[in-house]
């Protein structure tokens, strides 16, 4: 009788959400293909997510980008004559005095990535937002798929601003304003380790839903203070977790989704405890994971 009531009050589509397992493609599915291209993307649909991870800056043009680092990373990627880029290079090769033009030209697939040595190499380009989401929907509309759900970090920090990124306000209204006006609001969440670009959404885009990333071992109550208020999402480095914080959390109402699990056995440990989802760089190996 009480499931009834709940029903009454939740759609089929929000109780379902409610109870299942939120499984991210982190970067996409950056230990199979080249991370946050869309190639990655569509890959990690193919293997069943329910919500797409990647990061996003801003070129000098005032486009958002997918990258996770606001510069051409020596480890991933190459010049468009072919050639390496050396560390001394790479932070020099800045994205946000980049032109997204120039930008395309840089291949930052073939390569490969040290750190995961199966991840099939292709020729592939840094994308743009808007492009990811506009091949991302056509392939779930082509394919009779369900809809994926958008989480966005913004790359931001105080040492960046104006320097590899703009400040706070002028990051967060460009994003915004794409994000309006391409996905409905159920659609994604803010993430970032930046509490700054945590507390303008809050009070600028109350209805945003956002999740704060954490890697301190300062604990939940701290890091709430720190925020100020309390987001929808607590994701934190997955070693940081334990049954209790996870059990505090949900009873403030938060989801807790860490990152970034990419063991089995570590995806089932924290199943067990009974986090809301896992981000991974590894898809394929949370599938039935319930």
């Amino acid at each position: 009788m009480r499931l009834i009531t709940v029903l009454t009050f939740l759609s089929l589509s929000q109780f379902a959400y409610a109870q299942s397992l939120d499984i991210q493609g982190h970067r996409g599915a950056r230990g199979l293909l080249p991370e946050n291209t869309i190639p990655a993307f569509i890959r990690a649909i193919d293997e069943g997510v329910q919500t797409l991870e990647l990061d996003v800056v801003i070129t000098k043009d005032k486009k958002v980008l997918v990258s996770h680092e606001p510069y051409m990373s020596s480890s991933i990627c190459s010049k468009p004559d072919g050639s390496g880029i050396s560390s001394e290079e790479s932070n020099a090769l800045n994205i946000y005095q980049m032109t997204y033009e120039q930008i395309k030209s840089y291949d930052c697939g073939s390569k490969g990535n040290p750190r995961f040595p199966k991840q099939e190499k292709m020729a592939v380009s840094k994308p743009l937002l808007i492009n990811l989401i506009s091949q991302v929907e056509a392939y779930l509309k082509k394919n009779g798929l369900s809809k994926v759900a958008y989480n966005i970090e913004l790359k931001s920090s105080p040492k960046g601003d104006n320097v590899y990124h703009p400040g706070v306000e002028e990051f967060s209204t460009i994003v915004y304003d794409l994000l309006a006006a391409s996905l409905p609001m159920d659609r994604f969440n803010i993430q970032s380790f930046d509490f700054r670009i945590l507390k303008y959404w809050h009070t600028t885009y109350p209805k945003v839903r956002l999740a704060a990333l954490i890697e301190n071992g300062k604990g939940v109550e701290a890091n709430l203070r720190d925020l100020g208020f309390t987001p929808n999402i607590y994701s934190p480095y997955h070693i940081l977790l334990n049954k209790e914080m996870i059990s505090f959390c949900q009873q403030k109402n938060m989801k807790v989704i860490p990152w970034t699990v990419n063991e089995r056995s570590a995806m089932e440990r924290l199943v067990e405890m009974g986090v809301d989802g896992i981000i991974t760089d590894f898809p394929d190996r949370a599938k039935d994971l319930r």
